[in-house]
């Protein structure tokens, strides 16, 4: 590290700092000091990284038909395992040793980890194959599939329309049957909204059930990864791989566990109808229906999926939690807080212990070159929280931060009366995909216009689970379930049972 400095570049600093530079020389001891301080990081050694090679290669339009895979791989995990024998697809946010990552953005072009993410290793160690990694949007940020820049992923069930977003590739991948299962992750209903739009099971767990160490986050209070499958057997088999310990993401709390054999999928029951979910309460929750952009085909649906878990034995009856409605205003409050972390900050989580690999950081920081080629979604997200810097410094996420207590404690209250609350995954089908030339106001209405029922679990922490419940027009309806803290298990009985006894696509 070049620890020299010069009056002139000290003044500049000075001046940016908002500081008179007329005193620049006078800190050239104490900037220089610091620095060498800095430079003695060279002298701590790290283990050395063993180079991992593994093969890839872009696939050709013909493997590709929905635009959802980035690379194909082929990785093989242990020849034993309770993942043996079942391909895996993972999003391109997660680091993958030897293989390139995009995240849905030309600015990360050329970037290759060189260490996996801890669950990468996981699902290795578990028998899985590894092969591919699926298209994310830019940055991770749009609930819909227009906005990578390796082009739109096509749903599956009508290739004119989204995939979902930000896990769009997952999605795709797992309903068109590419794939036995996938990985997706979720700061707003990243793996639920595609789970919706393409009638598969999605799964965000409760924060840090799943570490997140070597995966590409938004903000570390709202970053969770997750399962996505083709049925509820198969997410929860996958969660209890997922989960556990690291003793490296300062995300997971002492109530993480190391190990979660057996503890999702004994929750799956198998009996009578009338019978599976007898003593559960189910909320159907008043607020999560009718709302801007809700279409009447999927309160409908969802609707009558509540009546049919009634006749399962559960209790089902409305619940109100009001502050549903302003949830938004929790989302968005703390935008600030996202795009600092992951374009001001290069990636960088400023004052966690959490590793973000100095080489990641180093490719983020170009985003500055290429700033105009961001979408629009993007673009209209730094620009919002720039003014909102301007007027107003950083009390936006200040007081959004005062308010998530309530919010979480509204949900909380609502969940002592009711095992689960259940309402749309998204208010609406799978949308149209835009064209290439959409205005700003279209492109980010498609990215933010799924997340009305999703984004406030990022910000709660409460698991969430969307399974598909009925078509209409030849697309899914997703419904989901929300309940208490480290309540994935109940959330599975639920779902299990109603898979079992009925065939959404004739719903």
């Amino acid at each position: 590290m070049d620890t020299s400095v010069s009056a002139q570049e000290i003044a500049s600093a000075m001046e940016s700092l908002g500081m008179s530079s007329s005193e620049a020389e006078a800190y050239l001891g104490v900037v220089g000091g610091n620095l060498a301080v800095v430079a003695i990081l060279d002298s701590i050694p790290l283990p050395d990284a063993e180079p991992v090679e593994r093969a890839w290669h872009r696939p050709s339009a013909d493997e590709n038909p929905l635009g959802a895979w980035y690379v194909k791989t082929d990785i093989a995990g242990s020849a034993t395992g309770r993942l043996a024998g079942r391909t895996l697809a993972v999003k391109d946010n997660l680091l993958l040793a030897g293989v390139p990552l995009m995240n849905g953005t030309h600015v990360l072009e050329g970037y290759v980890p060189d260490v996996d993410a801890e669950i990468i290793k996981r699902v290795l160690a578990a028998g899985a194959r590894i092969t591919g990694k699926t298209v994310c949007e830019a940055y991770c940020f749009s609930g819909g599939s227009h906005t990578s820049a390796t082009g739109p992923v096509r749903n599956p069930h009508d290739p004119t329309r989204s995939a979902g977003g930000s896990s769009s590739g997952s999605g795709a991948v797992i309903a068109a049957g590419e794939a036995d299962l996938a990985i997706g992750c979720d700061q707003g209903g990243s793996v639920r909204m595609p789970a919706s739009f393409c009638g598969i099971v999605g799964m965000k767990p409760t924060f840090g059930l799943i570490p997140y160490t070597g995966i590409l986050g938004m903000n570390p209070n709202i970053d969770h990864t997750g399962p996505m499958t083709a049925n509820v057997a198969d997410n929860a088999l996958l969660l209890e791989v997922l989960a556990g310990r690291d003793g490296v993401d300062s995300r997971q709390s002492r109530e993480v566990a190391d190990d979660y054999e057996g503890v999702f999928t004994r929750e799956l029951g198998g009996g009578k109808a009338g019978s599976d979910l007898e003593g559960l309460h189910i909320g159907v929750l008043r607020e999560g229906f009718g709302g801007p952009g809700a279409e009447a085909v999927v309160d409908e649906k969802v609707r009558a999926a509540a009546v049919r878990l009634g006749k399962l034995g559960a209790t089902v009856r409305d619940v109100s939690v009001p502050l549903h409605l302003a949830s938004a205003g929790v989302t968005f409050g703390a935008l600030q807080a996202m795009l600092t972390s992951m374009f001001h900050l290069d990636g960088c989580l400023i004052e966690r212990p959490d590793v973000v690999p100095p080489s990641y950081s180093e490719h983020q920081s170009r985003w500055r070159e290429r700033a105009d080629d961001l979408p629009a979604n993007v673009k209209g997200a730094l620009i919002s929280t720039e003014i909102l810097r301007r007027r107003a410094g950083y009390t936006t996420v200040s007081r959004a931060m005062q308010r998530l207590p309530v919010l979480r404690a509204a949900y909380d209250t609502a969940l002592e009366d009711a095992d689960v609350l259940l309402m749309p995954t998204t208010p609406m089908r799978a949308t149209p995909l835009p064209p290439a030339d959409a205005p700003p106001e279209v492109v980010t209405a498609l990215a933010f216009g799924p997340l009305a029922n999703t984004g406030a679990f990022n910000s709660t922490h409460h698991p969430a689970l969307s399974i598909p419940c009925g078509m209409s027009e030849g697309l899914p309806v997703g419904m989901m379930l929300v309940g208490q803290h480290f309540a994935e298990g109940v959330l599975y009985r639920v779902a299990h049972a109603f898979e079992q006894h009925e065939d959404w696509r004739q719903l």
